[in-house]
């Protein structure tokens, strides 16, 4: 079995961490736009043509499924993805988990970039999923930048000014950049209040590597054998995995399969 994923940067770490905990026997693909990204701020135009060349390079290797583990990439280009790779390949998108967030009742915020704050998608997802709980959305700008670069001094910044935007009496938080999920710790401290109950924290990794399992009829096996067979595209070109992808916990667990690490 061999799954794909694919997104601008090193955000797809999370969503390939959860697949590798959920089948240790999965052959990886991790394909990435380093030279392209970021793709939040740029027209449809550019994110669809990068994220489609980044689909198209991990389809080379024939995996069983694509995971388009990235939220802009899954708002902008999905149905061009699907048009391109379906049903040869099933492509999963990432959603927001505005919905499981909501279910608790509020108040929720959601971290995303400011592109997508206040965005008609933002803005539907919280209608369908969570109306009449009290919704904030939280614009995180530079924190994606600051996940990409390993740059500790500029997460903590970032993290700081979006905690500060967040109402003190939220009890969930919707992580709604796949590169926000590799410091969930970090944000859970920043938005805690030292009185106040557990703040849950809701990322869409866990959720849609089960999903490409589902899709392809593979139930999850975490005593299975480890595969060490990964495969890393660097915007078209086969790589190691970047060096600061070893900041990151799900980065560390994903390198355990190749030592290479460029």
């Amino acid at each position: 079995m061999k799954i794909a994923l694919m997104d601008s940067g090193i955000g797809l770490l999370a969503a390939a961490a959860a697949v590798r905990r959920l089948r240790p026997d999965a052959a990886l693909v991790l394909s990435s736009d380093p030279d392209g990204m970021p793709w939040g701020p740029r027209t449809p135009e550019y994110a669809t043509e990068h994220a489609l060349a980044c689909a198209e390079a991990a389809a080379a290797h024939r995996p069983d499924a694509l995971i388009v583990a990235c939220n802009t990439a899954s708002v902008q280009a999905l149905p061009t993805l699907r048009a391109a790779l379906e049903p040869g390949l099933p492509v999963i998108g990432t959603v927001p988990a505005v919905k499981p967030a909501a279910a608790g009742g509020g108040p929720v915020a959601i971290w995303a970039t400011p592109a997508t704050t206040g965005s008609p998608y933002q803005r539907d997802l919280i209608a369908e999923f969570a109306d009449g709980v009290a919704t904030t959305g939280v614009p995180c700008p530079g924190l994606a930048d600051a996940v990409q670069r390993g740059d500790e001094e500029a997460i903590d910044a970032a993290i700081a000014a979006a905690a500060a935007l967040t109402p003190r009496d939220v009890r969930a938080v919707v992580l709604g950049c796949t590169h926000y999920e590799l410091v969930a710790e970090r944000i859970r401290e920043a938005v805690q209040q030292p009185s106040g109950p557990a703040i849950a924290l809701h990322g869409s990794a866990g959720a849609v590597a089960a999903q490409a399992l589902r899709r392809i009829g593979a139930r999850p096996a975490p005593a299975a054998d480890p595969s060490d067979d990964l495969t890393v595209i660097l915007s078209g070109r086969e790589s190691t995995l970047p060096e600061v992808a070893l900041t990151y916990a799900e980065g560390r667990l994903l390198a355990a399969m190749s030592p290479a690490v460029g």
